[in-house]
């Protein structure tokens, strides 16, 4: 009885490393560090749902200086997390992307405003001064549409300033910042969101060219279990992607982690908040939007004509039918 049960044992343990060995690598590099923004990646890691699919996935943590798109390029990572207008321009000037599925449906990226500021629309951001990436290309969709002078100070990525300054306006992340700063005693800020201007920008994954060429079915499986972990982390217990998040990112607390989950929820940023948004468009791309998007590029000048079009910078070709 003995001898049996130890070569159980044994068998066992051969069986779990060879599917360890036979499982794919695949690694990921995020735009930020571990946060809700990331649920669908934490969520699909921590319930086993990359394992599920045969795919052994790392998750790198990004931060101000994450390079998300150096490291696609040169194969240091299969996949990354991106926005992807500022994906498009690179693409322009020919890295070797494509955008494969999405994060958001809307970014979302806006302006942090004061709550007892005059600023209430983006006509009364006339001559003011905004805390922000200068190479945002929203702020130049904003100074052509509602035909504005402003002045942009770079950001770094700190709230005090911005609680410093009752006057300041500041790039910011919806799900994220607005948390920190009433924590820190302000009130809760207002904000201007890039899609209420008009500016549907996506949050999206991002593979090489040949990565994608490559390996078609890891991607596939991939995509897979990234939407169904976003599913499980919007609809589910957020549970097993909170606790690994909070490995992975120590300022992370339940009391934040629960917030940005709700504003992630309540804006509907992942499932759309479009009519025909719901559970099914999670990772969605549309074809049109990209066009639109290439369009207003050209138009500002921030693309040269005809670099760019709609079937060459993105597909569906990995996201379920």
């Amino acid at each position: 009885m003995k001898t049996a049960a130890l070569i159980a044992v044994a068998l066992t343990a051969l069986s779990t490393a060879a599917a360890a060995e036979a499982a794919r690598k695949l690694t990921v590099q995020l735009d930020w560090m571990a946060e809700p923004e990331h649920g669908g990646f934490y969520q699909a890691q921590a319930r086993g749902f990359f394992r599920e699919e045969g795919l052994d996935v790392t998750l790198i943590p990004g931060g101000p200086g994450a390079h998300v798109m150096p490291s696609v390029a040169t194969g240091k990572a299969d996949i990354g997390q991106a926005d992807d207008v500022g994906t498009l321009m690179q693409q322009a000037e020919g890295m070797p992307f494509v955008q494969f599925a999405a994060v958001f449906q809307d970014d979302p990226a806006g302006i942090l405003v004061h709550a007892e500021s005059p600023v209430r629309t983006f006509e009364d951001l006339q001559g003011r001064t905004i805390v922000a990436r200068p190479s945002w290309p929203f702020l130049e969709f904003l100074k052509r549409k509602y035909r504005l002078q402003v002045n942009v100070v770079a950001q770094n990525f700190s709230s005090a300033a911005f609680l410093g300054n009752k006057e300041a306006l500041q790039q910011g992340y919806y799900i994220a910042e607005p948390f920190h700063i009433t924590k820190a005693g302000g009130k809760m800020p207002r904000f201007l969101a890039t899609w209420d201007a008009g500016y549907r920008g996506y949050a999206v994954l991002i593979t090489s060219r040949k990565f994608a060429r490559e390996k078609p079915e890891d991607l596939r499986a991939f995509t897979r279990a990234y939407l169904r972990g976003w599913r499980d982390y919007l609809e589910g217990d957020p549970a097993p992607a909170h606790a690994l998040m909070k490995s992975a990112n120590s300022s992370n607390t339940d009391e934040f982690m629960e917030f940005s989950r709700r504003m992630i929820i309540q804006d509907r940023l992942v499932t759309g908040r479009d009519a025909d948004g719901g559970p099914d468009r999670i990772g969605r791309l549309e074809p049109a939007r990209f066009a639109r998007q290439i369009a207003m590029l050209e138009e500002l000048g921030l693309v040269a004509k005809g670099k760019l079009a709609a079937d060459r910078v993105m597909t569906t070709e990995f996201l379920p039918k």
